[in-house]
């Protein structure tokens, strides 16, 4: 055999292609597949969270719901609210073991409600001040009941938790760091968002509760007529397909279009927001 030493072509190892759009889609790549994987896990838990039974979630709320309220006038606002809630739930068909438990926050800067665990709802002051009826604020406790019937929190909660746990572990976050960095957030577990098919399928229970309770849907749109005004005054708003929730318009349309479609009433005397409620 003839021993041979040809000589290398110069640049035989490298690659054609620029050094940098090889590492974009290295990147690109890594960073799809973790995306994939925390999608798929997020997902896994959600469908695990909704079969957890709700005693369970009851003690995971503990007294997520607030302090007891000591002040008179906190104690007719939250009796109130809860009389109207309980009229709801009587047109809503909740599980026997579900409770329904409405909190009252009084702060004038907060127009909002919300779910979150155990069944209880938190109403602020600034929303109370900006009802125009009863009817409306009807519309507002039954989207959130609504959501506590769905296991919406629970559900939230769970995939929060797990997405949160995937991406500070990828993040090379560890023991303490890592339980914080899921935990740690004071409104981790009452501050739940939920996606815009959670928010529609709680609009659409809410405006069939309100048929069956006031016998026609009127003053249901004037919740989204108001989000949209104050969502008109923020100086940036995030594109629709970014926002958690459906655009208030949209919302409006829907309302009237279930109503349409069930043969509901549009108009009919509206009911005035009770005595203990009227805090402006």
């Amino acid at each position: 055999m003839q021993y041979e030493n040809p000589e290398i072509p110069e640049g035989i190892n490298v690659t054609p292609e620029h050094h940098l759009k090889e590492f974009a889609v290295l990147v690109g790549g890594a960073l799809a597949l973790i995306l994939a994987i925390v999608l798929l896990l997020g997902w896994l838990a959600e469908s695990i969270a909704a079969h957890i039974p709700f005693s369970y979630e009851q003690e995971i709320a503990g007294d997520l719901g607030g302090d007891t309220p000591v002040d008179a006038t906190q104690v007719a606002i939250e009796r109130a609210l809860q009389t109207l809630a309980d009229g709801l739930v009587a047109h809503m068909q909740l599980p026997s073991e579900m409770r329904i438990h409405v909190h009252y926050v009084d702060d004038a800067d907060t127009v909002n409600a919300f779910a979150t665990l155990g069944g209880n709802v938190i109403v602020f002051r600034g929303l109370l001040e900006q009802m125009p009826s009863e009817n409306a604020l009807a519309m507002v406790m039954a989207h959130e009941i609504t959501h506590v019937q769905h296991r919406d929190p629970i559900v939230s909660l769970g995939r929060g938790v797990v997405v949160g746990l995937a991406l500070a572990a990828i993040a090379g976050v560890s023991g303490g760091d890592l339980t914080d960095s899921v935990f740690g957030s004071a409104g981790t577990l009452t501050a739940l968002s939920f996606n815009r098919a959670q928010e529609s399928a709680a609009d659409a229970s809410a405006v069939a509760t309100l048929a069956a309770y006031y016998g026609h849907v009127n003053g249901a749109a004037a919740v989204f007529d108001l989000f949209a005004r104050l969502e008109a005054e923020q100086p940036l708003q995030p594109p629709a397909f970014m926002a958690s929730h459906p655009d208030s318009g949209d919302r409006s349309t829907s309302i009237a279009a279930q109503a349409h479609a069930h043969g509901w009433p549009l108009t009919g005397e509206l009911t005035p927001v009770p005595e203990a409620l009227r805090l402006q």
